[in-house]
């Protein structure tokens, strides 16, 4: 248990943003958590309440990542930041700076704010959509790696995560202060579901289950846990070596017809309407001409793009768990949420 200290995490009526202030009062800090609009409090409070008792150690504030009004207010007095609220897009926008502007300048107010309320330790979530090689073929990335803003292949989500996260380093480089900077960099988040409002890459699974993926396309990922990227951010917010570091929070890579037999085999009825026959490339190419949210995805078709983990798990003792047990809790919870 901790000793009390006052954790502020932004984006607290998110999906990794959740999972963080569970892990958080589950340790004993007290939590301040970041949403929108207050009149969402209630809802967001029962969601986390059905993990843990929050009891008189959760509390809300109104921000925007666009405004600078509340971050001062929010900050003030706390021990740590999480950042972990950014705009998460799958669909390309017409117009990048949809994602790129809010995610950068909301880690610079997030940032800015925490720097002048003398905060011990900043942790931002990033993505691995930020420490990409580029290139065809194989690979595995780690921590050394930056996206290559200039690649012509970049999605407007890639651009913004590296863009917002070097905003970040930035700004503690140029501040000269004693608050320190920690980066997490997941791969793709899967897990339980506590209500209706998860993360997009949660839809990986719940398309399968619901039957809307005609076929098995050959896409792959590195799958990590929600509740495995919370408890890497909470060791990098005190762990003293993680001062100034990036860490990749990846485990298994999967295809996504591994994960569709997964469910398959496992969820019994439930598990009817996931598809087994898998699409030619040359046949998603083509409905990806029509279907924007399909066009972001076909460059990786057949590419084994790896992420690894190991400086997470040698530097702070992190594990993530096994990548079944990752895909299975998250299909059981959307079917217990009737999301599916």
């Amino acid at each position: 248990m901790s000793d009390g200290g006052t954790v502020l995490v932004t984006g607290g009526s998110g999906y990794i943003g959740g999972w963080c202030a569970i892990g958080l009062l589950q340790q004993g800090y007290n939590v301040r958590a970041t949403i929108r609009d207050l009149s969402r409090e209630p809802a967001v409070r029962a969601n986390l309440a059905k993990v843990v008792d929050p009891g008189n150690r959760l509390s809300f504030y109104a921000t925007n990542l666009t405004e600078d009004a509340g971050w001062d207010a929010a900050v003030d007095g706390c021990d740590y930041v999480l950042h972990v609220a950014s705009p998460l897009g799958v669909a390309e926008p017409k117009d990048p700076n949809e994602l790129i502007i809010p995610a950068r300048d909301g880690a610079k107010r997030v940032v800015g704010a925490a720097i002048k309320a003398g905060v011990k330790r900043v942790v931002m979530t990033s993505s691995v959509a930020a420490t990409s090689k580029g290139g065809p073929g194989d690979n595995v990335s780690d921590e050394t790696d930056w996206t290559d803003l200039k690649d012509p292949s970049l999605s407007a989500y890639g651009q913004s995560k590296t863009i917002a996260e070097r905003a970040a380093w930035d700004l503690i480089a140029a501040s000269g202060g004693t608050t320190t900077l920690a980066v997490v960099n997941p791969a793709l988040v899967l897990g339980p579901v506590l209500s209706g409002d998860y993360s997009e890459s949660v839809q990986v699974v719940e398309r399968l289950m619901s039957g809307r993926v005609p076929g098995l396309p050959r896409i792959g990922f590195n799958i990590v846990d929600a509740r495995d990227v919370a408890d890497l951010h909470i060791r990098a917010m005190t762990a003293p070596e993680a001062a100034g570091q990036r860490f990749i929070a990846a485990g298994q890579f999967a295809w996504m017809a591994e994960i569709a037999a997964i469910l398959k085999a496992q969820m019994g009825a439930d598990g009817a309407k996931v598809p087994t026959r898998k699409v030619p490339d040359f046949v998603l190419r083509f409905v990806a001409l029509f279907d924007k949210d399909l066009g972001s995805v076909t460059g990786g078709l057949g590419r084994k793009h790896d992420f690894t983990s190991a400086k997470a798990q040698s530097l702070l003792g992190w594990k993530p768990r096994p990548m079944q047990d990752t895909v299975l809790d998250c299909a059981r919870s959307l079917v217990a949420n009737g999301l599916v």
